[in-house]
């Protein structure tokens, strides 16, 4: 049955300015872009056009049409069961660390491929590298601890020659490394970006699945489609989101002179205390906690910097050449 029609904001107004995605999407525009998104269009109950979030092969192919439309990526995929990422969200990271950036550039956002972004777990979808890469030029180095998320990276990114040449995939094979084995102790990057996993464990991640089905307005007895939420090492760990940060902090400190902001999502606010500590612990010279909203949830980044004020001075005069 059809509902009262809701009257729509045209922005999406917690979403970054510069997001491509803050505007209702415009499914006219999309399935011109990508026509295989048609079939997964829909009137929802309030006769608005949509499509069916619970499902993963409509999501998919959303996310093909927006990054056709947006990004000018012409082939993407992702190997079945593995996280379909929402593509507003990731681009609000890339963002409003570019913002990050430019506070402490005098007021200039660093562009181009001198400027070196690691992706701490690129996963299957490569999806920040995509977006930093069309948005400001960036070059990436991603990492992940799974074969199959680095051989579809790889895949996306030799099929865009947008790509190419600017996107570097790196297998991490000590499960409990996020830097060493990757970073060599000679290389400079820029920033680095991390998602980590949500839960502490795979009971956690099942029963957030079924949350997301419920918020959906399906069947109220569904079991959660776990090829719709990702594989377990995107979802969970042991000890969750807090203890994942905890120890990218504390290995963050060993590659201090290697970057110059390194910065993580942080889902859960009631995590934010302990990780604070976890900074002043590290003795980091700075830090910035950055708010993110998207819909109903709201998120956060937390970056932060080894660097003192000299260092960073003389990082951006030479790598950056943007001076005063």
């Amino acid at each position: 049955m059809l509902q009262n029609k809701r009257e729509h904001p045209k922005e999406k107004s917690k979403l970054h300015p510069r997001n491509k995605n803050r505007e209702r999407y415009d499914f006219k525009k999309l399935i011109e872009s990508y026509p295989e998104l048609a079939p997964f269009v829909k009137p929802n109950p309030y006769g608005d056009e949509s499509i069916d979030f619970a499902n993963p092969d409509a999501v998919k192919a959303l996310n093909k049409a927006l990054l056709l439309h947006h990004y000018g990526i012409s082939h993407w995929d992702i190997p079945e069961g593995y996280l379909c990422p929402p593509i507003p969200g990731r681009a609000d990271y890339i963002h409003h660390i570019a913002d990050f950036l430019c506070r402490n550039n005098y007021g200039k956002i660093p562009t181009g491929t001198k400027i070196r972004c690691m992706d701490v777990g690129i996963g299957a979808s490569c999806i920040y590298p995509i977006i930093g890469v069309q948005e400001y030029g960036w070059s990436f180095i991603g990492s992940d601890i799974d074969p199959t998320a680095i051989e579809s990276a790889n895949h996306i990114i030799a099929s865009n020659p947008v790509l190419q040449g600017k996107v570097e995939c790196k297998l991490q094979t000590n499960q409990k490394d996020f830097f060493y084995g990757i970073i060599r102790k000679d290389e400079h990057i820029d920033l680095s970006i991390c998602n980590p996993p949500f839960h502490a464990s795979e009971k956690e991640a099942l029963a957030g699945s079924l949350r997301k089905i419920h918020n959906l307005h399906l069947d109220k007895k569904a079991q959660p489609i776990l090829n719709f939420g990702g594989q377990n090492h995107e979802l969970w760990c042991d000890g969750g989101e807090e203890k994942f940060v905890h120890s990218l902090i504390q290995q963050s400190k060993k590659f201090a002179g290697n970057c110059f902001c390194f910065s993580t999502m942080i889902s859960k606010e009631s995590n934010l205390r302990s990780v604070y500590k976890a900074l002043e612990k590290a003795e980091v010279f700075g830090s910035e906690t950055i708010p993110m909203g998207q819909g109903n949830k709201i998120s956060r980044i937390v970056a932060w910097t080894f660097l003192n004020t000299e260092e960073q001075n003389q990082w951006k005069n030479t790598r950056w050449k943007t001076g005063k």
